[in-house]
């Protein structure tokens, strides 16, 4: 055997996750045909490695080590199925061969992870770290010196006189075949490893002295069970040298003695090729794992067979692309690469040669390339014998028998909550919320408000593994779990809304057993707060919860009982805790109001006819009666001067949307408000809460003129230093408007409350009569005679001489009669565009 070798052992020193070091891996030990393959790894994993040669395993996977009594300290080792450590364990199993793993075991790299490190996927610790294997580019990324992380692969590039990492590794290995001596590689890797190991030492990382001595030891006891020249051991580059050098058992002992050790355990997961990118923030990550992928499986005709991928993709998307574009691309690339003095076209000439040829130079359509292509949404499968919490093994069972299968790319799915299935999916989504797995997100559902519809945006990563192991602890099962933990947070909650928030929670999970504990904290937390925003804050939650009672088929009389009560001592502490509030304190009473106001609104509903109980407060007057006490209270605030500006101006808004207020009360509160003894700036802030926030006030302005002229007589009236100081106010109000509102209100204020035109031109009973406000009294018959001619064309009417603008002007009505013709389908016809015309000014 020859190569890069340790007494006669064959040393394979690889970039992890390079397609070019796997096919040199599989050559060389093809080529060396050792009794045994080490692989950098934790030693854990031994028990798991025949797994890998199961059925279900589909790579990208990792293995996954995490600590008995606190899941969240974990890592992770991922393998694709183009890294040179998965190809050894491959080769090995297919050839009958043992396969052990030499890193520095997970029970001690657990124990000894820094904050610095914090919670990282393993190799993306940095080459030479110690948690999940640190390895990097080239064998790993170096390590700090003096506060700088040193990359061999870096290193490498600038002294080959590349800028480029990926294309100086592409040309010297990914574009290399595999003919000729298939250890020359390796014995040019380490060479150059050991000329960087010389310069740098451990890169400023102790612990890679304490990882190499560990793997000298399994090294060692390889080679005296088997023989020197029978052991093969695949790792990163950067440790080849420490493992040539020659140190003495004690010296290594030494290094590895007093390691602090946790009880861990290790499984496999699925992994994504997003997760092995350097975007996800994976230290050792490539920056293509799909364009990698394609180049370790494509048997032949690599950049042939790309071109036809983002053909096929493109195609997908409703572009334009054909055989002569995929042509035409593989020629530019390859032209490219022959200019640039490439062996043979990279992903920089294929990526150039797709945005020129395939779009059209556009880097939109190339981004989703890169997305869906170069990086990938490959999601690994490891089969069902892989060791599981018990939580796991249930949650697969349930994505199954509800056909949620996880996937990793991004994904909207629709619910119906009126079907068992549908509903079945909703439950289980919601209960891994609770439970801190966050495969989906609710969305705003399209197309519908109803509330037995549900949006939910899917999407499946590697860590949620990590989040239902953390979970575990909770219970066995997903409802036993989300129930528990549930019921701890609610023990646990700070405030009274995080209490409701989890009351509705609860019943969009359905859990029966949690929810009574939540009751129970609830009612104990409402009757001892008596903060008047904190109670605001709670009924909406509460409210809300309601809904799902005839949806869902819950019982929801408790939380209407609790609804009810806590609307009650909302109704008897506002009024004084609107008081003596500061600009921002009366901002955040505003947003209370609007949203006990919507509360109020749905328990009124409830009441009227929706079958919810509402136990002792049915009778007297229950939510029938709530929006009575509420309005009443609504009219105390908008009357009482001692109330901050906004909040009063919002309480009117409310009452004269809900009828309780007529236009004439409506303008004696405006006026009181905006009154000359008034200080501007709570006038200002009048205004904000009664047409400000978006909420339709522009167009209440637009259609009511009584009110634009009290606001613009206000203004009018305010100082020149006063205006200063509340320009800003009624800035922020009028800028939510539209720009079509705005612009109709500014033409309102130009023409003035009565700047209406004097008169229709011509016409009898011009003058006389009031249009709406800023718009012509009469019809302008000249712009009605305007459409005439279109009107013809459009129903296919002969055009006559006397049909176009001016034509028919005088005759009131903006309607042209031809003299002598039958034109009573034309006067029918045009009439009614003519009605559209009335009142169009100037």
């Amino acid at each position: 055997m020859t190569g890069a070798r340790v007494r006669e052992t064959l040393l394979l020193g690889v970039r992890h996750h390079g397609p070019g070091s796997a096919r040199a891996v599989r050559a060389a030990l093809d080529a060396g045909r050792p009794e045994v393959v080490l692989v950098e790894g934790p030693p854990e994993a031994d028990a798991l490695v025949d797994l890998a040669a199961d059925e279900g395993m589909r790579p990208p996977v990792a293995l996954l080590a995490h600590v008995v009594d606190e899941p969240g300290r974990s890592a992770f080792w991922p393998l694709a199925d183009f890294s040179p450590e998965w190809v050894a364990i491959q080769w090995a199993l297919g050839h009958g061969v043992p396969v052990r793993f030499i890193d520095l075991p997970a029970a001690h790299s657990l124990a000894v992870r820094t904050e610095d490190e914090g919670e990282g996927e393993g190799r993306g610790q940095g080459q030479g770290q110690g948690e999940g294997g640190g390895e990097g580019a080239g064998g790993g990324d170096g390590g700090d010196m003096g506060g700088v992380r040193v990359d061999p692969l870096g290193v490498l590039t600038e002294t080959a006189g590349y800028d480029d990492p990926e294309r100086w590794w592409e040309d010297v290995v990914e574009h290399r075949g595999t003919a000729g001596d298939p250890f020359a590689p390796f014995e040019a890797v380490a060479e150059a490893m050991e000329a960087l190991r010389e310069a740098y030492g451990d890169g400023g990382h102790a612990r890679d002295l304490v990882r190499e001595a560990h793997m000298r030891f399994q090294v060692r006891a390889a080679q005296k069970e088997f023989g020197p020249e029978r052991v093969a051991v695949v790792c990163g580059a950067w440790h080849v040298p420490a493992l040539r050098r020659k140190t003495t058992v004690a010296a290594d002992r030494a290094l590895l003695k007093g390691l602090p050790k946790v009880k861990a355990e290790m499984t496999w997961v699925p992994w994504t090729h997003r997760r092995l990118s350097r975007a996800s923030g994976y230290g050792a990550g490539i920056v293509s794992p799909g364009w990698y992928a394609h180049l370790f499986g494509a048997p032949d005709r690599p950049v042939e067979r790309w071109m036809t991928k983002v053909a096929r993709l493109l195609r997908d998307e409703d572009r334009l692309v054909s055989s002569a574009h995929v042509i035409e691309a593989v020629r530019l690339a390859e032209t490219l690469a022959a200019m640039r003095g490439r062996p043979l076209a990279g992903l920089t000439e294929t990526a150039d040669a797709v945005r020129a040829v395939m779009c059209e130079g556009s880097d939109v359509p190339l981004a989703l390339v890169h997305d869906k292509l170069v990086v990938g949404d490959v999601l690994g499968e490891v089969p069902d014998a892989a060791p599981a919490v018990p939580l796991q093994r249930d949650l697969t069972k349930l994505q199954r028998r509800l056909r949620l299968k996880p996937e990793a790319s991004e994904r909207e799915l629709e619910l119906d909550l009126r079907k068992e299935t549908d509903a079945a999916r909703s439950r289980l989504l919601h209960r891994l919320r609770l439970l801190g797995v966050g495969w989906g997100e609710p969305t705003a559902s399209r197309g519908s408000t109803g509330t037995f519809r549900e949006t939910w945006r899917l999407r499946w990563e590697p860590e949620l593994a990590v989040r239902v192991a953390e979970a575990g602890v909770w219970g066995t099962t997903v409802l036993g779990a989300a129930t528990g933990k549930a019921s701890s947070d609610a023990v646990d909650a700070g405030a009274l809304s995080d209490v409701t928030v989890l009351a509705e929670r609860c019943l969009l999970a359905e859990l029966p057993d949690a929810l009574p504990v939540v009751m129970r904290v609830l009612v104990d937390r409402a009757a001892l707060d008596t903060d008047v925003g904190h109670l605001a804050q709670a009924l909406p939650a509460l409210v809300r919860s309601l809904r799902y009672g005839d949806v869902r088929g819950t019982g929801t009389e408790a939380l209407g009982e609790v609804a009810l009560g806590l609307a009650e001592r909302i109704f008897v502490g506002l009024p004084p805790a609107c008081a003596g509030l500061d600009a921002d304190a009366a901002l955040e009473m505003r947003r209370h109001v609007d949203a006990v106001h919507q509360a109020v609104a749905l328990l009124g509903e409830f009441g009227a006819g929706s079958g919810t109980g509402f136990g002792s407060y049915s009778g007297t007057g229950g939510a029938q009666g709530v929006r009575a006490r509420w309005h009443s209270v609504l009219r105390t605030l908008a009357e009482r001067e001692s109330v901050a500006g906004v909040v009063r101006g919002r309480c009117v808004r409310l009452l004269l949307d809900g009828g309780e207020l007529g236009d004439e009360d409506v303008a004696r509160l405006m006026g009181l408000a905006l009154s000359r003894g008034s200080a501007p700036a709570e006038g200002a802030a009048w205004i904000e809460g009664f047409v400000g926030g978006g909420s339709g006030g522009g167009m209440l302005l637009v259609h009511d003129e009584r009110l634009l002229g009290l606001v613009d007589d206000w203004l009018c009236g305010v100082s020149d230093a006063a205006f200063i100081d509340v320009l800003p106010l009624l800035r922020r109000t009028f800028s939510a408007y539209e720009a079509g509102v705005r612009r109709t209100l500014g033409e309102l204020v130009r023409r003035g409350p009565t700047g209406r035109s004097a008169g229709a031109v011509g016409g009898a009973g011009a003058g006389q009569g009031a249009g709406m406000p800023g718009f012509g009294a009469r019809l302008d018959p000249t712009r009605a005679d305007a459409v005439v001619p279109i009107v013809h064309l459009l129903l296919g009417l002969p055009m006559d001489a006397g049909v176009g603008a001016g034509a028919g002007a005088g005759s009131g009505a903006g309607v042209v009669l031809r003299a002598g013709a039958d034109v009573g389908a034309e006067v029918r016809a045009v009439g009614a565009v003519g009605d559209d015309c009335v009142g169009v000014d100037g």
